[in-house]
């Protein structure tokens, strides 16, 4: 398995994976230096990561494979079919998937989810439209979900 570390605007990320896939990308909260020359079987995740934080890249085409049970990678799967600048709720996730009691394990699973901003997990928000858990900090998740917002903010001064 390859390891690597970039430097994104919400702190260090680091990479996993090997020929067979990326199977983990995940932000951290230490500071860690950024990896020199990355492994072959990282260089696109990185690129593509670079990409979209630019501005200039609003769908992933990367070789996945993530570790998780049958549900989780039914839920992961799911999550890759939210478009970029929109959201969903926990229930209307649960619903597509075909049970609405399973609005647990559907959130569940959504927390467990390796491939952080791949498979954007950040885009699930409350019924009510809040800012519900994320495991890189509701912080990041706000900024995620601004900078994918088609309306952008501007400061008049």
């Amino acid at each position: 398995m390859d390891t690597a570390y970039i430097a994104t605007p919400l702190g260090p990320a680091k990479l996993e994976g090997d020929g067979n896939g990326i199977s983990s990308i995940t932000v951290l909260d230490e500071e860690v230096s950024p990896t020199g020359i990355l492994p072959d079987s990282l260089k696109e995740a990185a690129n593509q990561l670079n990409e979209y934080f630019n501005g200039d890249r609003y769908q992933f085409s990367l070789l996945l494979n993530p570790k998780g049970t049958d549900f989780q990678k039914k839920v992961w799967n799911a999550l890759v079919e939210i478009p970029f600048g929109k959201t969903v709720s926990y229930l209307d996730l649960s619903k597509e998937l075909g049970d609405v009691k399973a609005i647990r394990a559907v959130a569940s699973a959504n927390g467990k989810n390796p491939l952080w901003i791949v498979v954007p997990c950040h885009r699930v928000i409350g019924s009510d439209g809040s800012l519900t858990g994320y495991a890189g900090g509701l912080h990041r998740k706000k900024w995620l979900l601004e900078h994918e917002s088609p309306v952008k903010q501007q400061s008049l001064f």
